[in-house]
């Protein structure tokens, strides 16, 4: 077994933007050969996270094609991301050796009310001794109307209710469990879908107030706004760096603008936060 020798062990979530079924688009995903994943993998690479957390891979083989990538700059990073057979955008994580990730479990029904709709992935994670924690990596129901809201709340109520089960379940009452992903919900605005992704007042949604950027997504138009989420439950989350979580800015990294990143990279940029292991 490889040994994780650090004090802190860094999660991150990113979006790919790798949807191109729309008008226009060629509904393949991300081409393995092309600009957007070899600017990806550069950027994870400057992230360098331990754990990451994607969403809207597509296809299903570009994680694989990004760890090969990753590897070529001399990182090493094993995946988990099992296929969602209900939907053409799947969900997975990279993760370093020493970190030891097992269970991987589809959430039943948290696609919701959404045909064709991802369902919440979790994971079980174990660093060292003292860190135990179960991961789930969202993508839920994008739209800023109230027919969308509607959507998102039955997904948002499968997703709580899992994590209630889970908080009260014997062998994982003192496992913190860490929620990521594309929540599609703005704070202040989907104010019933976090009432309800919570769980029974079981999450602290930390990307509401220990973010000092208050965006992620960057619009067409230019501007941006917060729709990605980080939350943490509240027993068990005092290993969670206070202050730590913040906004990568990976178009700075990769010296582009935001429109330029939007158009070449992705629509979104990753968050990271630190969790202590001793």
């Amino acid at each position: 077994m490889v040994a994780f020798n650090h004090t802190v062990a860094r999660f991150a979530v990113w979006n790919l933007a790798g949807n191109d079924r729309f008008p226009g688009g060629d509904g393949d995903g991300i081409d393995p050969l092309g600009r957007k994943a070899l600017s990806q993998a550069l950027g994870l690479a400057l992230l360098d996270a331990e754990f990451v957390t994607l969403v809207e891979i597509s296809p299903e083989t570009h994680i694989n094609r990004l760890a090969d990538l990753l590897t070529q700059k001399g990182l090493d990073y094993r995946i988990t991301a099992p296929d969602q057979t209900g939907s053409h955008l799947n969900i997975g994580f990279l993760h370093k050796p020493g970190i030891q990730v097992s269970n991987p479990r589809f959430i039943p029904g948290s696609q919701g009310d959404y045909l064709g709709g991802r369902q919440a992935l979790a994971v079980d994670v174990r660093i060292g001794s003292r860190f135990k924690a179960v991961v789930i990596g969202v993508h839920l129901k994008s739209g800023r109307d109230r027919a969308e809201q509607l959507v998102r709340d039955s997904q948002c109520r499968v997703i709580g209710d899992w994590i209630t089960t889970l908080h009260n379940t014997a062998g994982y009452t003192r496992h913190a469990i860490l929620l990521m992903g594309d929540f599609n919900m703005i704070p202040g605005q989907d104010v019933s879908n976090f009432h309800h992704l919570g769980g029974d007042d079981v999450m602290d949604f930390v990307s509401c107030w220990d973010l000092q950027d208050r965006y992620s997504h960057i619009l067409e138009s230019g501007r941006a706004n917060l729709l990605d989420g980080f939350a943490v439950s509240r027993n068990y989350s005092t290993r969670y760096v206070q202050g730590s979580l913040h906004l990568f800015p990976m178009h700075w990294t990769l010296k582009m603008g935001r429109e330029k990143f939007r158009n070449e990279v992705s629509d979104h940029l990753p968050f990271v936060a630190s969790f202590k292991l001793f």
